[in-house]
């Protein structure tokens, strides 16, 4: 028996309440809205649901892969021979289990949860609120913004390893640097939910800074076609966007992909995009400032197809 037929009898026996969708277009559950379809896609709707999951995935030979919102990703266009296994029913924030904490959920939305802190009158999280993803991605790669990052507001990360099970892991041991931490070095460690540790504020004063931060992101970045943000990491001493504009790349156009004419650091989808087209947009844009500038761009995006 194939693992396709494994999974589906016991998801049957065992999970007859959670969806699971076959062939699910994973251009559908990206931001970049390019990406063939996953064998088989679920949507688990609690921790235990999702651990459950996993571990049976992980023994039919599945490759579960857990993904988010989304905003981080491109998935190719031939699609996955592998489970994929959305979080965003694992949303749920509250108030957390000490003083000027905050608990999320890995599918919870990082504007649902700056939006909650600000109404318990908690401070720290305002650069989040405009990040397009989900908390467990964004403990992933240390997602940041307008100076503010995971790595100085996480307390605890509840993790699930697959030979140890659940830990509970101190924002200290999660090794966080750049767009990074060390769960990119553990690709089959889950994210299920995480603390954030916060100041008391004037929510009053949180919700304008929201705003303030909201309104520079809408004016600078192109936020009216699909894209993955910012496409590259941003190189030691430079910014990404800036040595792509120098290059003069804004507007270079491959298919449907396109370096963004608003900011130079955000490769879009103008419509009909593929990944391939993107894929070979990034490859144009890295040759070209490598060529020009010395500097080697990295992307901040994962490519599925490639890992």
């Amino acid at each position: 028996m194939n693992w396709v037929a494994e999974l589906d009898k016991w998801a049957a026996d065992y999970l007859p309440d959670m969806r699971i969708a076959e062939e699910e277009p994973m251009a559908k559950h990206i931001s970049f809205r390019v990406g063939g379809p996953a064998r088989r896609m679920a949507f688990p709707e609690s921790g235990e649901q999702m651990v459950l999951l996993l571990s049976f995935a992980r023994e039919c030979g599945a490759r579960p892969l857990v993904i988010g919102s989304g905003t981080n990703l491109l998935a190719p266009d031939g699609g996955l021979d592998r489970l994929v296994i959305v979080a965003a029913g694992l949303r749920r924030v509250e108030a957390g289990p000490e003083p000027d904490t905050v608990l999320a959920e890995a599918g919870a939305p990082l504007a649902q949860t700056a939006d909650f802190a600000c109404g318990q009158g908690l401070t720290g999280l305002e650069f989040a609120h405009g990040i397009p993803g989900t908390v467990g991605g964004a403990v992933y790669m240390n997602a940041g913004a307008y100076g503010g990052e995971m790595a100085q507001v996480i307390q605890s990360v509840s993790v699930l390893f697959p030979e140890e099970g659940v830990r509970l892991i101190s924002g200290g041991e999660m090794a966080f640097s750049y767009r990074h931490s060390l769960l990119m070095d553990c690709p089959e460690a889950v994210v299920l939910h995480a603390v954030f540790r916060l100041s008391p504020g004037d929510p009053v004063v949180i919700r304008e800074k929201m705003r303030e931060l909201m309104a520079r992101r809408k004016a600078g970045q192109p936020l009216e076609y699909p894209s993955a943000g910012s496409t590259f990491k941003r190189p030691e001493g430079h910014y990404a966007g800036t040595l792509i504009e120098q290059c003069g790349l804004k507007g270079l156009t491959v298919g449907g992909a396109q370096v963004s004419e608003k900011h130079a650091g955000f490769l879009i989808n103008r419509g009909g995009a593929s990944c391939e087209d993107v894929l070979e947009l990034v490859r144009q844009v890295q040759e070209r400032v490598l060529a020009e500038t010395g500097v080697r761009l990295e992307p901040e995006v994962r490519i599925l197809d490639v890992e």
